[in-house]
């Protein structure tokens, strides 16, 4: 398969709970190796760019920050464009203010123009989300972070942003704007920084929704691994298919050659 550059998710693709899956650490050296352009696309929140490069180095990966692009990168640059000088109430897991320069964000007892949602965490509470909503019905502007459900971590599947935010919208009647996959914007801001068009681009996921159809609808190749939150029904879905399907990121190398 002829590529010009890659998108490589990270969770589920070149590491489950930060631990790298089998080949996947010779596979990226194998992909600079061959001189093929990749960024490292992820809806990941916990960790700023910077945090998480350094946590892919001590895993073995040879990544630096620029080879990085975050959802909550991608929220601060929609947030500094379309909300300059809001009030933002920030409910995520993590310490992404390292990654929000510019955004003024409050606290809970302060009012708020904007409210974003990143990956939950425990403090998802019913006191915090309903914070949320009472923010919202003031007239708060919703927008997530990603949309993700679920993710998979050592310990089996767990819930994950994209469930409150689909809960918020539900009892609010109304659509939050999201940032991270599978917004076009994203991709397209990715591809951007690789300097090549999405039809000529692939994206590895193994989230079939947020990964692979996101990507598909820019025009990119979208190629699904059977790793992290794989499930076989992703194969069964009726609003899309994946382009290929791989059993590891590990087998990529194979793939690229002869397909």
């Amino acid at each position: 398969m002829d590529v010009d550059g890659l998108l490589l998710d990270i969770d589920g693709v070149l590491a489950v709970s930060w631990e790298p899956i089998e080949g996947a650490i010779e596979t990226l050296t194998w992909l600079r190796g061959q001189g093929i352009p990749f960024r490292l696309i992820t809806n990941t929140t916990t960790h700023t760019r910077d945090a998480l490069s350094g946590t892919l180095r001590d895993a073995g990966f040879a990544v630096e920050p620029a080879d990085i692009v975050t959802a909550v990168a991608a929220t601060a640059e929609y947030l500094r464009t379309h909300h300059a000088g809001a009030r933002v109430f920030l409910l995520s897991d993590g310490d992404a203010r390292a990654d929000l320069e510019g955004v003024a964000l409050v606290g809970a007892d302060e009012p708020a123009d904007v409210v974003v949602i990143g990956g939950a965490c425990d403090d998802f509470t019913y006191a915090a989300v309903n914070h949320v909503f009472e923010l919202m019905n003031d007239g708060a502007t919703l927008i997530g972070m990603h949309r993700n459900m679920y993710w998979r971590t050592a310990e089996g599947l767990q819930l994950d942003g994209g469930a409150y935010i689909a809960a918020l919208e539900e009892a609010t009647g109304t659509k939050a704007t999201i940032c991270g996959k599978p917004a076009p914007a994203y991709f397209e801001a990715a591809l951007e920084m690789l300097g090549v068009t999405a039809r000529s681009a692939a994206m590895v996921g193994d989230d079939v929704v947020n990964d692979v159809l996101g990507a598909q609808t820019i025009g990119m190749t979208g190629v699904l691994v059977r790793t992290g939150k794989f499930r076989p029904s992703d194969l069964e879905r009726d609003d899309g298919a994946p382009d290929h399907v791989i059993d590891s990121f590990a087998d990529l190398p194979t793939f690229l050659r002869t397909s």
